[in-house]
């Protein structure tokens, strides 16, 4: 093939300028007069000379050559052409082809590399790594017999030192990366901005609906939805007792100087905001323990606390929470507590304790009176000769609703109020249960929301539709329902003893000897003999057997006028002498 080469263009006429990508060799022409070349050696780009180092496989000493410029106008050194297939040169043939001018010719390089100028690709492995950089044109290729092996060449041992990896990342590719985790992350803030604003639309929908529900709810409540029955009773209208919803308890105050009892309900109406005192005559008519007709001032005295609020809860159809029983010494330091109060007045009370009947009296007849605790239970507890039997009553209501306007509105304030008396109260009624109950009802009289009713009795203790209603129904939400009093004589009594005591006496003589009791009151002035009345003959051994009970002669009987309600009156006189008790 070399032959042919040089005989179809002349020996010498073209020299090797370098090789295209494929490894192939490219020439150009020459100069037609050259001087003669001489014999060059293979190129190879691993010998390093002239600032490439050595050659691992050279066997000798090489001399220096100078680097290869194709471009160079000077003479430069001729390399004989490659042809791939000539004999002798491929690869694993053990043997170095010949040019046909009888030069040797360059051995075969399996990286497609010869003598040249310039750096060559490599074709196996040039996608794993490349030279650093490109250096001077190596030595030609030593000469046959100095080279080394081709099975020991074909495994050359290279320098880390002289690549680069392709894959070593640069600044450009870290910016990549930082370009793409930003755009990530802003589009996942974007994503949580978009849930967070579908979240408050739904948490705000749920709250409207819950308030729509709500009002709703409330305006049904209030009865103001047309049509549906109910009303606010605040606002002008009624409201259906029985929907109403009320917290009451009852109060004993016990005179414990001159004896006697004074009892009032404390109602706490939460449906229309109103607090009201109900105060309940002793002569009202309830059902004692053993199931008999007695009054109210009797079952406090004889059942106690328990005894009296279920009979109360018979009578008026309420359900009573508890009992506070007031002594008149705690009642006194309940005033001091709570700094004085002010109370309207309505007569002048004598200090008890005075030595002199004309002294001044302790508390004075007027608006706006301030009283302390000892003017207080005074005034609570005052009963004037000839007065009407419950204005000492409606006196305990006044300095009641002077009371609840003082108290602490704050339930734990209330508390320690009621904790700093020291009483000992109901099992029903702890100190905070009664201090809350009371701090509510002091908000209600400092805003004028509270007022004091008195529960209309008979002359025989019980309760009638129409003088009840007005409390029982309204106030109370329960039902009138006096005890039955059977065929007991019903026997009223009024005492002009000028002894308040003797009511009480006789009262309990009378329940005793199987009578039913009505409280005629105090009579205006004294009368010296006693007198027993009836108005219908059949009742006259009735007459005869009260005189009996309650120690009269049987000469005090008499036929005359009577009440409406009663089979026999008794008006006591100074000769009445009661039984011991």
């Amino acid at each position: 093939m070399n032959d042919r080469y040089d005989a179809e263009y002349g020996e010498d006429q073209y020299e090797l300028v370098g090789y295209d990508e494929y490894g192939r060799p490219m020439y150009q022409q020459v100069r037609t007069q050259q001087a003669p070349r001489p014999p060059q050696q293979a190129y190879d780009p691993y010998t390093q000379q002239q600032g490439y180092g050595y050659d691992p496989y050279a066997t000798g000493s090489q001399p220096p050559v100078s680097p290869y410029d194709p471009y160079d106008t000077g003479q430069q050194p001729q390399v004989p052409a490659y042809d791939d297939y000539a004999p002798g040169t491929h690869p694993g043939s053990g043997t170095h082809g010949t040019r046909s001018n009888g030069a040797a010719a360059a051995p075969y390089d399996p990286y497609g590399r010869a003598a040249g100028g310039g750096q060559q690709p490599r074709v196996a492995e040039q996608t794993a790594y490349i030279p650093q950089q490109a250096g001077p044109a190596p030595d030609p290729e030593p000469s046959e017999e100095e080279a080394p092996d081709a099975s020991v060449r074909s495994q050359p041992d290279y320098s880390t030192g002289q690549f680069a990896f392709v894959e070593e990342p640069d600044g450009d590719s870290e910016d990549v990366i930082d370009w793409m985790a930003f755009t990530e992350n802003r589009t996942e803030r974007r994503e949580e901005a978009r849930r967070r604003a579908r979240s408050r639309v739904v948490a705000l929908v749920v709250v409207m609906a819950l308030f729509a529900v709500g009002g709703v709810g409330y305006l049904w409540y209030a009865g103001k939805i047309p049509g549906l029955g109910k009303s606010a009773g605040k606002a002008g209208t009624t409201t259906a007792a029985g929907a109403q919803n009320r917290d009451v308890i009852v109060v004993h105050l016990h005179n414990t100087k001159k004896g006697g009892t004074s009892t009032a309900l404390l109602v706490d109406n939460t449906t229309t905001k109103q607090g009201t005192t109900v105060l309940l005559p002793n002569s009202l008519a309830v059902t004692g323990d053993d199931g008999a007709s007695t009054t109210l001032a009797k079952s406090v005295d004889d059942d106690g606390s328990s005894g009296t609020r279920d009979a109360l809860d018979t009578v008026l159809g309420t359900d009573i929470e508890g009992t506070w029983r007031l002594d008149t010494p705690y009642l006194q330091n309940l005033v001091d507590l709570v700094g004085n109060i002010e109370v309207d007045t309505d007569t002048d009370v004598p200090d008890p304790e005075a030595e002199k009947k004309n002294a001044a009296p302790l508390v004075h007849k007027g608006k706006d009176q301030t009283l302390s605790g000892k003017m207080a239970v005074a005034y609570a507890t005052y009963s004037a000769s000839g007065e009407a039997r419950n204005a000492q009553l409606e006196r305990f209501g006044q300095v009641m609703q002077g009371v609840l306007r003082k108290v602490s509105s704050d339930a734990q304030g209330a508390t320690v109020t009621v904790q700093t008396l020291a009483q000992i109260l109901d099992p029903s009624l702890t100190d905070k249960d009664l201090g809350a109950f009371l701090a509510k009802l002091a908000d209600l009289a400092k805003g004028g929301d509270y007022k004091t009713a008195l529960l209309p009795v008979q002359d025989d203790g019980t309760l009638s539709a129409q003088t009840s209603s007005s409390v029982v129904k309204d106030v109370l939400g329960g039902t009138a329902k006096s005890p039955d009093q059977g065929s007991a004589v019903r026997v009223s009594v009024q005492n002009a003893t000028g002894t308040k005591g003797n009511t009480e006496k006789a009262r309990v003589a009378l329940l005793n000897g199987g009578f039913t009791f009505l409280d005629g009151g105090i009579a205006d002035g004294s009368e010296a003999t006693s007198e027993v009345t009836y108005a219908d003959a059949a009742d006259k051994d009735n007459a005869t057997e009260v005189a009996k009970t309650l120690g009269l002669p049987t000469s005090a009987v008499t036929k005359g006028k009577v009440s409406a309600n009663a089979a026999v009156v008794v008006v006591l006189g100074q000769d009445y002498k009661p039984p011991a008790l």
